[in-house]
């Protein structure tokens, strides 16, 4: 897929970028200074600049790539020449953008790919030297905190604890997340997670394990061994909720499988994240729809507006992970009303935010904020 600059608003309309406090007065800031988050993962490389504003955040400047840096890492368990040189080109792009817009503070963080890979410290080496780009290569973890920090003003603060996933290149993060009341919300409190799980599989790391298949049969069978990877950590995972005493949850989905599918059900001609994101879909036909897009050819998927060729291959491998994640928590009634709440935002609005309260670029006046309007 080629650069893609994220969405911005036309005159008039909110900013899809800008930040709204759900709770309390809008904080004090501090003007001037902007703010730099950049997100390597296995198969983007994504960043966001960002200037504190009356409302929370505004993003000034914006760059999006698909890069594939963890491609064929499964098999060779290293970052291949092509894939280090196609990324290094990418964020050689995001520092003179963040040169030119005079960020001062920033946090860029690797993820998956360079985790797992045995030539990681190497790369991230070179980009210093090349880009002047320092990458923080951070952990399941603080992956999970950060995904969370940057969607969970989505959750609904009256309703169950929240299952908040992450479908990533490399890996899939699942979250369980206390919803916080008004009431109960402390200035810079950060959503409390209950328990998490990192999943080894992602759309890259698990689309490799199969070849594309050319007929029906093939197909069914590929995505069914998909599934089969995933099913024994989503189980165990599902054990430990149940006895957290949770018997049910509110889906909260982030990352491109579950926006890319949001278009498609929401019969979007291409892709407008002021209708994505937020967004609430029912599961029922959203699973329906993963498995659908499972049976088609690579040409058939491709001919899907808001998939098109670039996301044809690896679709799938999002679809079968969303699918085992939809068959253990959600409804398979259609009359449940069941939803999955959309969130197009994630990692780098949660590094945004931090570096913010940390730098103290939003004073204490009333709650701090959320994100996105």
């Amino acid at each position: 897929m080629a650069a893609e600059a994220d969405p911005f608003a036309p005159p008039g309309a909110p900013p899809p970028h800008s930040s709204t406090p759900r709770w309390g007065r809008a904080p004090q800031y501090r003007r001037g200074r902007t703010y730099g988050a950049l997100d390597l993962g296995t198969n983007n490389c994504r960043l966001l600049i960002a200037r504190p504003g009356p409302d929370g955040f505004v993003v000034v400047d914006a760059f999006s790539r698909v890069v594939r840096l963890g491609e064929g890492l499964m098999e060779a368990g290293r970052l291949s020449d092509a894939a280090m040189d196609r990324t290094v080109e990418a964020l050689a792009a995001c520092a003179e953008k963040l040169a030119r817009r005079d960020v001062r503070l920033t946090r860029n963080v690797a993820t998956e790919a360079c985790r797992r890979a045995a030539n990681g410290p190497r790369f991230v080496d070179r980009v210093f030297n090349e880009t002047g780009i320092a990458l923080d290569v951070i952990s399941a973890a603080e992956e999970a905190r950060l995904a969370v920090l940057g969607c969970h003003t989505l959750i609904d603060p009256d309703g169950p604890p929240a299952l908040v996933f992450d479908i990533g290149g490399g890996s899939s993060e699942l979250m369980l997340v206390a919803p916080v009341r008004p009431e109960d919300r402390g200035d810079g409190e950060e959503p409390r997670i209950l328990d998490w799980v990192s999943l080894p599989w992602g759309v890259v790391s698990l689309a490799e394990t199969e070849p594309s298949a050319l007929d029906a049969a093939g197909r069914a069978e590929a995505y069914a061994r998909m599934l089969s990877c995933v099913a024994a950590p989503l189980d165990a995972f599902r054990e430990r909720i149940a006895a957290h005493g949770v018997s049910q949850v509110q889906l909260l989905g982030t990352s491109g499988t579950i926006t890319t599918l949001a278009s498609v059900e929401l019969g979007l001609r291409g892709y407008d994240r002021r209708q994505v994101d937020g967004c609430a879909i029912d599961t029922v036909p959203l699973l329906s729809l993963c498995r659908t897009i499972a049976g088609q050819s690579v040409a058939e998927r491709a001919r899907i507006a808001c998939i098109g060729p670039d996301r044809a291959e690896l679709i799938v491998a999002g679809c079968a992970i969303l699918d085992a994640i939809l068959s253990r928590w959600a409804s398979a009634d259609a009359s449940s009303g069941e939803v999955v709440r959309v969130a197009d935002r994630g990692i780098r609005e949660g590094i945004l935010r931090t570096l913010m309260m940390r730098d103290g670029a939003w004073g204490i006046s009333g709650n701090q904020p959320g994100t996105h309007a």
